[in-house]
């Protein structure tokens, strides 16, 4: 089912989760035993992150580096599938440009498709930890947009090989990426609004927001989407803040404002029980602000400590 049926279908505010593949070398059996304590919450879909092939200078025996390629954590697609098997939850994997060529989204998407998994989030994905900037994969693309297209075209059973007449239609609910402090490459906002509107035009069928700590922000954000004629759902995306390294590195990783008032608290925290108790209590106010503002989901990022989000969860049904 596409989330843009959930959301059709809602009688109030839904909630998703978002979280990572396994690092390599662990089982299935490291999700289900995530997962299974948020099955309590009956989640409309899953998020499932995709990750490339990152590079790594491995030490050898006679004191020299040997450059070596490894994908850490593998198996977007078959734990996309899994979930949706064991749990009958509705998945989202994303689809990124770094690291992949437009063969390897389309086969991915065509696995996707021959599974059943009909929602896809598509994002440009980060530089690579070796690069200042993006650079695409030979044979990928640069931007969201273009990947996007990508997908659009599968929907209308177009394929790279161009004798390919009258191919299946792979019918994806397309999700894409929003920023209500701007992405961190924009020059200004509205920069950065008119590159959201051109993803909206291109096919998206819903908007998932980068984190924020201001509810403020978001509503800004809402606002200024449906001046500008974007009407499709955005989804709140939401992660609590459990320990003061956090008010620096969230920052840093994710061009975030943390609140003074937030971060204020934390600061003023003895213990890290008592940042962790801070951030759960700023959520579950988050989270009660924008469901009275008629958001159609709460989708939270898992990454970290877990029982925050159960606590919070539970805190606003």
């Amino acid at each position: 089912m596409k989330v843009t049926d959930h959301i059709a279908q809602a009688k109030d505010t839904l909630v998703s989760f978002e979280i990572l593949p396994p690092l390599k070398g662990k089982t299935i059996n490291t999700i289900y035993n995530n997962l299974d304590p948020f099955m309590e919450f009956k989640p409309s879909f899953i998020n499932v992150t995709y990750h490339r092939i990152e590079t790594m200078f491995k030490k050898k025996a006679d004191g020299t580096f040997e450059k070596v390629e490894v994908k850490k954590r593998p198996g977007t697609v078959a734990i996309c599938a899994a979930i949706k098997n064991h749990y009958n939850v509705d998945t989202v994997p994303h689809l990124i440009c770094g690291g992949f060529t437009k063969r390897d989204t389309e086969d991915a998407l065509i696995d996707l498709s021959f599974l059943g998994i009909d929602n896809v989030l598509v994002l440009r994905g980060d530089a690579a930890k070796n690069e200042a900037n993006f650079e695409p994969e030979v044979g990928g693309h640069s931007y969201a947009v273009d990947l996007q297209k990508q997908v659009d075209n599968l929907r209308n059973g177009i394929y790279l090989e161009e004798d390919i007449k009258n191919g299946g239609k792979a019918d994806f609910c397309i999700g894409t990426a929003g920023y209500p402090e701007k992405h961190f490459e924009a020059p200004n906002l509205e920069t950065d609004m008119l590159h959201l509107k051109e993803k909206v035009d291109a096919g998206a069928d819903y908007i998932m927001t980068q984190m924020f700590f201001n509810n403020q922000k978001f509503f800004d954000f809402v606002k200024a989407c449906r001046n500008m004629g974007i009407e499709v759902p955005i989804i709140p995306g939401l992660k609590p803040i459990t320990n003061k390294k956090q008010l620096s590195i969230l920052p840093k990783v994710f061009h975030v404002d943390i609140p003074a008032d937030l971060s204020n608290a934390i600061l003023k925290a003895k213990t890290d029980e008592d940042v962790e108790q801070i951030g759960t209590e700023w959520l579950i106010q988050q989270s009660k602000e924008l469901k009275a503002f008629g958001v159609p989901v709460l989708h939270y990022y898992t990454l970290g400590k877990q029982h925050v989000i159960l606590d919070v969860v539970r805190a606003i049904r």
